[in-house]
This record gives structure tokens, C-alpha cells and sequence, in this order.
């Protein structure tokens, strides 16, 4: 009898990778454990008090005590979990609640709540575009977006990170009359820089494409509303589906996708990856309802984010770091390292000094890049991005970056 492959041999060289990274004697960036967290900006993580700046925590909402109390009343009211999905005995009134609150934040008619947003791009995109339908997306597209469109039947068509030219030669070559998606990001997430809406969805519409948009890193924070890029841009009528999450700015967990289409209502009996999963607990969709409709009212802490944005973008700058762009875009700031080896020492330096960062490595970065991801928070204090810079010069010059 022929003895079958290993199927794990396909994962050798990451294996080997990350072996090669511990055997040098750095703590697993892959495996840190926050035993205690103290509040938005502030955790125990492997024993030591650790200013956190890689959390997506982007507004702070995840110690407000009305999201908080909003959670215990829904556990003492309606208990831990549905145990169904959506269409069988899964909608509860918070759920419907929840969807209430993101028509109102995005002032759109149609919302569907999601248990994750790797879900809701998963279970939109798949269901959408179909056979003999096209996809056009950016090369540089979240993970979710890309296994939305293998889940579906459609075709699929990556153009240029950010290029408008190649997604209007990408649409120029599609026969007419097909149905044609674009999905595009407000923020991408790796280097944190923002995508020229404006310009890509009037190409788009040029060529008779529905248009998806995912800010998941902008809702929340960025445009006047908070309603991400497409809203700071001027062209949020003119999106056919907004999706977004819940575990960044919204600071719980879970996905949604909110839209104008006058048919959305029938996604809740066709989309297979709402259809076919437990809807999210009472108590997570009641802290995210109330989370919601505090954040249409979130606009000192959009312009103190700002501020923190501006500052630490800036002061490693000036440090001589190599940033991921060159005026800060988002909440997100990436300094890119000069290779994963490098990238990992930097890393458990800066995790010495008490700062928590992502650690960033190919396949899930563009153009092969190992990052340091830092990822702002509302609640950081002036203070404390002053001394997150301190670590960064500290840790840097250690390990000979700068």
C-alpha cells in the first residue's frame, strides 16, 4: 500500500520559519496572553503592565460603562446565548434593536447583523456576485474579502493596490451586460492608508458596477458622522453596500452590512453564511446597539484620535523610521521593518519596555513587508503617546533600526 502525503507537509516552510524565529531566543509574538486588561489603553500582557497600541480599540468603547451595563442587563434578561440562527429562533430584540441603531448611524434603509465581519463580507460577497457575474477587486483586499469571492461562483479580477487607470481598464474589459462588483476598502489595514473612493466609484458606476465597501477601519472615527471614508469623501450615496464590524471601534464583536437596495431583505433567506450560523448573544449585541448610538455623538474623541494620529506619525518620522505613508491617513500607523528577523527583536523590545504593537509578516502583508502595526486609540492620553515614542527611540536604537 502507497503511503499517503502529509497533509500539514504544505505548511513546512512556515513551520520552519517560526522555529527559526524562537530558536533565536524572542518571545512568541504569536502567542502573548493579556492575563489582566485594565482599561482600553492598559493590560497585563506576560506579566508585565503594557501600554496597548495594537488593539483596533480605535474609540475606546470597550470599558464604557453604559456599553457595559447595557451587557449585564441583557445576560439577566435574555441569558448567554440563542442557540439559532437568525431565521429560526435567533432574532431577538436586541438583534433587532442593533440593526436599528446602524440604519440610523449610516442613515440607510437596510441592515443585517452578522456574528463576525469576516462573516459579513464572507456571506454578502459570496451571495451577490454569482456565475457568470465579475468581482473586481484590489489586490491588496482583507483575507475575508478574498475567501468571500472563493466562496462564490463569480470571476474574479484583482487590479493595483490604490490605481483608479487599472480598475477602469479591469471594468473596460468585462462583457456588458454582466453583472459587476467592485469591493473596495476605506482603510487598508496593513499600511493604514485610505483609497481614493471618490475617483474609483465614479468609475465604477461609468461602467454599471454595484459598489461594496468595507471600513471596517474607519467606521466609527473617520468622516463627520463617523461613517468612515466613503462619508469623508462626500460619496456614501452612491455606495450599494457598506460592511463593516464590530470589534474595532464598535469594541465588541460581530459583522454587518448595511444598504439602500430596495431587494436587501431577501439576503436573510439566501445568504448561506447568516442562514447557517448562531446569531450573536444578547449581551453582545446589546453592548453594540448602545456602543452604536454612542458614537454618533463621538466627535471630540474622532478629533482627539486625530490628534494621536498626527503625533505619532510624525515623532517616528522625525526619529527616522520608515512609516507605511507618508502623511498619516487613519487610525493605523506602520512602521516597516527591514526584515521578519529584525521586525520580531524590534517587537520584544518594544515589549520590554511595556508597549504592545502587531507584529505583521508575509503572506498577510503586501509586497512581502514585515510591519510593527500600531493601531491608535481615542483613549490614549497626549501623555501617553509621548511615551510610546520614548519606547520606540529606546527600542529602536537597541536594536539598531535607528
Amino acid at each position: 500500500m502507497s503511503e499517503s502525503r502529509d497533509l500539514f507537509s504544505k505548511f513546512d516552510d512556515i513551520i520552519q520559519t517560526r522555529e527559526n524565529l524562537l530558536a533565536s531566543g524572542v518571545e512568541d509574538p504569536f502567542s502573548l496572553v493579556m492575563e489582566k486588561v485594565l482599561s482600553p489603553t492598559r493590560a497585563i500582557c506576560n506579566g508585565r503592565d503594557t501600554i496597548l497600541l495594537g488593539t483596533y480599540n480605535y474609540m475606546g468603547m470597550t470599558f464604557d460603562p453604559d456599553v457595559i451595563e447595557a451587557g449585564k442587563q441583557a445576560l439577566d434578561n435574555f441569558g448567554s446565548g440563542t442557540t439559532g440562527s437568525r431565521v429560526l429562533n435567533g432574532t431577538y430584540q436586541g438583534h433587532k434593536e442593533c440593526e436599528e441603531a446602524l440604519k440610523e448611524f449610516y442613515a440607510m434603509d437596510h441592515a443585517m447583523v452578522f456574528s463576525t465581519g469576516y462573516q459579513a463580507n464572507l456571506g454578502i460577497i459570496s451571495t451577490i456576485a454569482g456565475k457568470e457575474d465579475y468581482i473586481v477587486l484590489d489586490i491588496d483586499s482583507h483575507a475575508s474579502i478574498w475567501d468571500g469571492c472563493s466562496l462564490g461562483n463569480a470571476q474574479i479580477v484583482p487590479f493595483k493596490h490604490n490605481d483608479i487607470e487599472a480598475l477602469e481598464k479591469r471594468l473596460r474589459r468585462i462583457p456588458e451586460g454582466a453583472g459587476k462588483l467592485v469591493v473596495l476598502e476605506g482603510v487598508y489595514s496593513m499600511l493604514g492608508d485610505i483609497a481614493p473612493l471618490k475617483e474609483m466609484i465614479a468609475v465604477s458606476k461609468k461602467y454599471g458596477a454595484m459598489v461594496l465597501v468595507d471600513e471596517a477601519h474607519s467606521m466609527g472615527f473617520i468622516g463627520e458622522h463617523g461613517r468612515g471614508v466613503a462619508e469623508a469623501q462626500g460619496v456614501l450615496d452612491d455606495v450599494d453596500f457598506v460592511i463593516g464590524t464590530f470589534s474595532k471601534s464598535v469594541g465588541t464583536v460581530g459583522g454587518f452590512c448595511v444598504s439602500n437596495h430596495p431587494k436587501f431583505e431577501i439576503m436573510r433567506l439566501v445568504c448561506r453564511p447568516y442562514v447557517f450560523t448562531a446569531s450573536l448573544p444578547p449581551s453582545v449585541v446589546a453592548t453594540a446597539a448602545t456602543s452604536i448610538r454612542k458614537l454618533m455623538h463621538g466627535s471630540n474623541k474622532r478629533a482627539h484620535l486625530w490628534e494621536n494620529s498626527k503625533r505619532l506619525h510624525s515623532g517616528l518620522t522625525d526619529m527616522g523610521f520608515t512609516l507605511g505613508t507618508e502623511e498619516p491617513q487613519s487610525a493605523i500607523v506602520a512602521v516597516i521593518m527591514p526584515d521578519l528577523e529584525k521586525g520580531a527583536a524590534m517587537w520584544e523590545a518594544l515589549l520590554k519596555e511595556g508597549l504592545y504593537v502587531n507584529l505583521a509578516r508575509p503572506p498577510a502583508t503586501p509586497a512581502n513587508m514585515t510591519l510593527l502595526r500600531c493601531s491608535l486609540c481615542a483613549e490614549h492620553s497626549s501623555e501617553e503617546v509621548e511615551t510610546i515614542l520614548g519606547m520606540f527611540e529606546r527600542a529602536g536604537k537597541a536594536v539598531g533600526i535607528i
